[in-house]
């Protein structure tokens, strides 16, 4: 029969142990959380400069909101080097700080940014149906 000796850490211990022992095991994904602090704003070739692009050309060619907005958003969570998905809040700050630096590049398209921030019209539902009564009455006679 053999001897299983286990080594247990005393609790006083586990508090500083457990945060080093995490840090160990996200230190590979280093890299790739860098990118998501980087204070210096959006890169000159980043998704944000390619979304604004894209909604700015959209609706200077008369498309509406929604159908610009959608495909905009959409190369910006497919091109975005981050480690999670991009909100829609922060996809239209990309765009905003993207034509607010650089209007040269996106002209007569600052009239356009308010409708990224605006909430959507509220949609009314239908009248529920009022139950009760007899069938020929909520059908009808035949």
């Amino acid at each position: 029969m053999a001897l299983r000796l286990r080594f247990t850490l005393p609790v006083r211990l586990r508090p500083w142990w457990l945060p080093l022992g995490l840090a160990m095991a996200l230190a590979p994904l280093g890299p790739a959380l860098a990118q998501m602090g980087d204070a210096g704003g959006a890169p000159v070739d980043g998704a944000g400069p390619k979304g604004a692009q894209i909604y700015c050309f959209m609706r200077g060619n008369g498309n509406n909101h929604q159908v610009s907005w959608d495909a905009a958003y959409a190369v910006i969570k497919r091109q975005s080097d981050q480690l999670f998905k991009t909100s829609p809040e922060h996809a239209a700050v990309m765009i905003t700080e993207a034509v607010v630096q650089n209007p040269g590049s996106f002209p007569d398209c600052g009239r356009y940014l308010g409708d990224l921030f605006s909430k959507p019209d509220p949609v009314e539902a239908a009248p529920a149906p009022v139950p009760g009564g007899t069938r020929s009455e909520r059908l009808g006679t035949y």
